[in-house]
């Protein structure tokens, strides 16, 4: 059979893929899943990289303190706590708390829309946070800084609400997903707690 006539049936199904919403949903939820996906790694070594600016070190935080002046210990977690405190506040304050609920919220009361500027600002103080000592852990931030990058690219395509929703869910499933190494389990979380929803669109 002459190669044209195998061409034709793929242009076409190629055609039809790109043109429904649901091919379309599909592509985007692959972006935002490597973005979301590197953005959890980005903010790991953005933890790395200011522990060492604070403590001169990115090894073992006890190992490291244990051979610093106790006034130190007191004024590097106190000095995060100055720039952190002050970036929330007149920046991005959707961008305190632990990052899981404030993706609830936005996905059951904005129709998932979060701001851009939370991907940054969360990033920053939340690393801050953790890198001085403050007593939270990466994987709340992670979620909420995936599920802001899958907002951005919903927002940037005009994503309808319920559209935006789950490119939300498919953000906080990338940050679990790099978090753990786990991707069937952030796939269930995002479904089970973020969206709350099992359809077989989702």
């Amino acid at each position: 059979m002459h190669a044209g006539h195998w061409m034709t049936p793929l242009r076409k199904f190629k055609q039809a893929f790109w043109t429904t919403e649901q091919g379309t949903l599909m592509v985007l939820g692959v972006v935002v899943g490597l973005l979301g996906g590197y953005g959890a790694v980005g903010f790991r070594y953005l933890i790395d990289f200011l522990r060492t600016l604070s403590y001169g070190s990115d090894a073992n935080l006890l190992a490291v303190v244990a051979g610093l002046p106790w006034w130190y210990l007191l004024l590097v977690p106190a000095a995060g706590g100055l720039v952190v405190g002050p970036i929330i506040y007149f920046f991005a304050r959707e961008a305190k708390g632990h990052g899981v609920p404030e993706v609830m919220e936005a996905v059951s009361l904005k129709g998932g829309f979060i701001r851009m500027r939370v991907v940054i600002v969360k990033s920053l103080v939340s690393a801050a946070s953790i890198a001085v000592g403050g007593s939270v852990g990466r994987e709340g931030p992670i979620v909420q800084i995936g599920s802001a990058i899958g907002s951005a690219v919903g927002q940037l395509f005009k994503a309808s609400a319920g559209r935006m929703r789950i490119l939300v869910g498919c953000g906080a499933a990338a940050g679990i997903a790099a978090t753990f190494n786990a991707p069937v389990a952030g796939m269930m979380f995002a479904m089970e707690i973020i969206l709350g929803d099992f359809a077989v669109a989702t």
